[in-house]
């Protein structure tokens, strides 16, 4: 027979059990209230002077001033992102070194790439959306359509004659239009640029006929009156543009194509670190200097906390994925 435990040296082994737990519960916050004590680095993995690397500077003063510590500001770019995010993934989880992703290096490479130096979906923590952007469909000036639905009756009536430039392959410039084609069932071949000012000008010479693309990418050549703008991919109208209807508008309800970015820490970050960071830079962006910052690089502020910034990152991975994978897009 095991001998008994005695009632007192019970009370004594639940009493150390729960003086543990209670230690331990008190240590976790207390790292979130002690960083940071040093820079914090954001990786860019992009040139400096880009919308993502302008996101995170416009933040940095609001973020400077919670933390008592400068943000550092370090671009990584190349290989559609890849490079800066990977560079996230292997740092160490201490919060002193995040990233800034967008929907190419998140949710796209998995699908075009066979082998990737990072997983995103284990290797990064989603902390918050910062900014979403919609493409606008721009067709040459004297095009005969003036409306999407126009033009869809215009690019079925070609057979497979239409031709559409994009930014880079793999962007959410080619990936929108795929999208586009898919939903409203018309054939188009890929002509892909680097980059918007090549891709907008073969449009308004007519060497292609028409461009998902950001629109101010686009504004100088609708300015000029080299392009028209017939639709744009968000759910709702622009407020900078009201009279340009949604592609939802023109019969496909749902339809939802926005290029999007924020912020990422390597997995192994603590919970409440990542808390911590989401609500300063929640606080940061609510801030009119930041939103109007934004608001003229005709870019939406998001917002939320992380499990609906991860939640959002899987709807846009599983979508974007069937496309990808039914046009065979691949960058090995």
């Amino acid at each position: 027979m095991k001998p008994s435990i005695s009632r007192r040296h019970l009370s004594t082994l639940i009493a150390a059990a729960l003086s543990v737990f209670a230690l331990v519960a008190l240590a976790q916050p207390a790292v979130a209230q002690s960083w940071p004590d040093k820079p914090v680095r954001v990786i860019v993995p992009a040139p400096a002077g880009s919308s993502l690397d302008v996101i995170v500077r416009s933040m940095g003063e609001a973020l400077k001033s919670r933390w008592g510590q400068p943000l550092i500001v370090d671009n990584k770019p190349g290989a559609g992102g890849t490079i800066g995010m990977d560079a996230v993934a292997k740092a160490a989880p201490d919060g002193y070194t995040l990233g800034i992703g967008f929907n190419g290096p998140i949710a796209f490479a998995p699908f075009m790439f066979k082998k990737m130096a990072y997983d995103p979906a284990k290797d990064l923590l989603p902390i918050v959306l910062t900014t979403s952007q919609p493409n606008v469909l721009a067709v040459p000036a004297n095009h005969p359509a003036n409306n999407l639905r126009e033009f869809l009756v215009w690019a079925k009536s070609q057979g497979n004659k239409v031709s559409y430039a994009s930014v880079g392959l793999g962007s959410s410039s080619h990936l929108s239009m795929e999208l586009l084609k898919t939903t409203a069932g018309f054939e188009a071949t890929h002509v892909p640029f680097n980059g918007s000012p090549p891709a907008a000008m073969s449009v308004a010479q007519g060497e292609t006929q028409a461009l998902l693309a950001v629109e101010p990418a686009l504004l100088a050549l609708v300015q000029g009156g080299r392009l028209k703008l017939l639709a744009v991919t968000s759910p709702q109208r622009l407020a900078a543009r009201p009279e340009l209807p949604t592609v939802a508008e023109a019969g496909f309800t749902g339809f939802d194509a926005l290029a999007w970015n924020g912020l990422f820490a390597p997995a192994g970050t603590s919970a409440e670190i990542i808390h911590r960071i989401n609500v300063d830079v929640n606080a940061a962006m609510a801030e009119p200097a930041f939103r109007q910052t934004m608001a003229k690089q005709g870019l939406i502020v998001g917002g939320g906390s992380a499990a609906k910034f991860k939640s959002f990152i899987d709807s846009e991975s599983r979508k974007w994925g069937a496309i990808i994978t039914k046009a065979g897009i691949t960058l090995d």
